[in-house]
Formats: structure tokens, sequence, C-alpha cells
């Protein structure tokens, strides 16, 4: 008899792991589907061995319910925790792509003011020597030539003839002319409305009208041409003028 009813246990038992087992496969289908078969595994194990540690099949259901919910709220909170890793990602990359944004604005601002900028006109010597005739518009000097005083608007640069002319500064020749005044003359057009007047030369071959010349290029050479200056020293008359306009060669020029 005592066997008959171990016996009968034991199929008892048996057939109620089963069920058990049967039931959670239908809640873990359902409730899982087919992304978690190893999670699915590791529930019905952990129920058998509930069972077999002399818990009740209801318990064990019950443990079974509780980790598939607990299986649920972490799946949840996993993608949860991506979706705000995802979302601060996307705010980083769009926050560096304004700061990359804002740094190419900033330098290509300074690239275009840096191109705008003009250089600033820096007047070299024409030729070296002392300057025996100052400027004078506002007040009147002596001229040997025409025994008066009149008025001077460049100066005058003492020089031996032939003596080397140079461009004081980049631009293009405007003119080469004869001066009744001054003689032969050359007009180089700079920018910012400048001009330079290189006068009393003896040649001016070096250099044609429209020509574009640089700081030291050779222009001409120092003659006698200049009817109103014939009785002075061997000079180059020289004046700077600004917007068509004389103005003192030595504010720009230090002799």
């Amino acid at each position: 008899m005592r066997e008959n009813r171990k016996l009968s246990k034991g199929v008892i038992y048996a057939i109620a792991v089963a069920i058990l087992l049967i039931g959670i496969s239908f809640i873990s289908i359902f409730s899982l589907g087919k992304e978690e078969p190893k999670s699915q595994g590791k529930e019905l194990a952990d129920a058998v061995n509930y069972i077999e540690e002399g818990n009740s099949v209801e318990e064990a259901s019950i443990t079974s319910d509780k980790t598939v919910n607990e299986v649920k709220e972490n799946r949840i909170a996993l993608n949860t925790e991506n979706l705000v890793s995802t979302e601060n990602t996307n705010s980083v990359q769009k926050q560096t792509n304004t700061i990359a944004k804002n740094t190419n604005t900033v330098a290509t601002t300074k690239k275009e003011e840096k191109t705008t900028e003009k250089e600033e006109i820096k007047f070299e010597k024409p030729v070296e020597g002392e300057i025996i005739k100052e400027f004078a518009k506002d007040n009147l000097i002596f001229s040997n030539t025409l025994n008066e005083w009149t008025t001077h608007m460049g100066i005058d640069i003492k020089a031996d003839k032939t003596t080397v002319v140079k461009a004081a500064y980049n631009g293009t020749v405007e003119s080469i002319k004869n001066d009744p005044r001054y003689g032969l003359t050359v007009i180089i057009a700079h920018d910012d409305g400048y001009k330079t007047v290189y006068s009393n030369l003896l040649t001016s071959e070096f250099v044609v009208e429209g020509e574009k010349v640089t700081t030291g290029q050779t222009i001409g050479t120092v003659g006698n041409t200049a009817t109103f200056e014939i009785a002075d020293e061997s000079h180059l008359h020289f004046e700077i003028l600004k917007d068509n306009v004389q103005v003192d060669p030595n504010i720009y020029i230090k002799y």
C-alpha cells in the first residue's frame, strides 16, 4: 500500500510538473515573443528547481510570472536608456555641428576682412639726396630762376644728372608729358587717391603710359628740363597728391 501511495504521489508530481511546464511555455510565448528563447529556457529551469525544492505548483507559477514581469520591466528600462542615450548623442552631435559652423563662419569672416583690408601705403625715396627747396603751399619761397617769391608745390631733391629715379610706390603710370613749367614729367597713380609726380627728368623711356610699376622700379633719370627751376642746382622735382591736391611729401618720406 505504501509503495502504491508513493507511486501515486510520483505520478501526480510528474503530471503537475508537466502541466506547469506547458503553462509556462504558453505564458512565455505570448508575453516575450520569439526574441527571448534563452530567457524562456531559464524561466522553465528556475520553475522546475523551485518545485523540486519543495514548493507548490501555484508558488512556482507566481514566481514564473514575476520573472516574466521583471524581464519586461528590464526590457522597457533598457529601451528607455537606449533612447535617452541616442537623444544625448544626437544632442551632442548637433552642438558639435553648431560649434563647427560658428567656427567656419568666424574663419570666413576673418578671411573676408583680411581680403578687404588695404595695404598701408608707404612711400620710398625716389632718389637719394638732400632737399634744396621745401614744400611751400601756404607761404612763399624765393625762386632764383624767376627772381621772385612764389609757392612751391613739391620738394626739390639734389641729385646729379642721369641719376636713376625710382617709383616711390606701386602704381600705374598715368601720364608722361612735357610740362611747360617743370619739364619732362611722369605721373604715377596709386591706391586711395594718391599720385606721385616726378619732374625735371632727362629721360623717361624706361616706362610707358598704362604700365604697372612697383616700388623701386626705374622710371627715368634726373635732368634739367624744368624752365621754372633752370637756375637751380641739378635736382628732381617731386610731388605727392591726395585726391588731386598737393600735400607735403615730408609727411610721407623722411629725408
